[in-house]
């Protein structure tokens, strides 16, 4: 298998991987075959993936804009992925020059793709790091020289808390992160779940069993489980919604019925 030159040494390429699966659905091209191989299978169950994927990447747009809108100019994006086309980066440094961001993956490839494109932007920097260690995020030196914790941050969880199993205790790291941040703070996330998907939850469970079989269990909570993470937030109008009802730009009925797949809100720290 050939290693294309953008490929960090060290990886893996025979293992697929859920941020380079992500980029894939995306129509992105940070990813190997053995990524494609695994997306094509779970499309087969689910042929609306990318339309989930493009809906979690338009929440979080509108949703970084409305953090800017409330004065809100720093953000800690934990699960980023690989940087695509309207990154939190591009969207809240476009809003505000003063936009601070500290990307969080585990992932080698996004690490490293991630720190080519953010070259020369003294304003945003990405660790590798794990949503599972939370004081490892808050305390790394990079953290804390670019974001202020005494001030408003935005964190975001967006489409990554379903790759962490109940064993990992989601709540807790959840929990720590909220702690950690000054009143006035916002959390930003999106959670896969059977509510909302236009095909049968036996079929949909053939995509997830996709995610099983390459050991990143994708575990789908019910609203109510995913309402928990916002424990210590007010929520922010209109709740927690299907991704295309959050505060949409356009109707939300011109959406894919795909886009309606799983639940997205916004929390506000008292």
């Amino acid at each position: 298998m050939e290693r294309p030159a953008w490929a960090p040494q060290g990886i893996d390429i025979s293992m697929p991987s859920v941020s380079r699966i992500y980029d894939y659905y995306l129509g992105g091209s940070h990813n190997f075959e053995v990524d494609r191989e695994a997306a094509r299978k779970a499309m087969e169950f689910m042929p609306g993936l990318p339309k989930i994927m493009q809906a979690n990447r338009a929440f979080m747009r509108r949703a970084v804009n409305y953090a800017v809108s409330e004065g809100v100019t720093q953000f800690l994006d934990i699960g980023s992925g690989i940087p695509t086309f309207g990154n939190v980066h591009e969207v809240a440094q476009k809003a505000t020059a003063e936009s601070r961001v500290v990307y969080v993956d585990h992932d080698p490839v996004a690490v490293s793709h991630s720190r080519a494109v953010l070259d020369g932007n003294e304003q945003a920097v990405v660790l590798s790091a794990d949503l599972r260690k939370p004081r490892q995020i808050l305390e790394n030196p990079e953290t804390t020289e670019l974001l202020d914790l005494e001030r408003p941050v935005a964190l975001l969880l967006v489409a990554v808390l379903h790759f962490l199993e109940d064993e990992d205790d989601p709540q807790s790291a959840v929990a720590q992160l909220r702690d950690a941040l000054a009143p006035g703070s916002l959390i930003i996330l999106t959670h896969a779940s059977y509510e909302g998907i236009p095909v049968p939850e036996e079929q949909a469970g053939g995509a997830v069993g996709v995610y099983q079989n390459i050991r990143r269990p994708l575990v789908m909570r019910s609203r109510e489980k995913i309402a928990r993470f916002f424990e210590g937030y007010e929520m922010v109008e209109p709740g927690l919604v299907s991704m295309p009802h959050w505060r949409p730009g356009t109707p939300a009925e011109q959406e894919d019925p795909y886009a309606f797949a799983g639940f997205a809100g916004v929390g506000r720290k008292a």
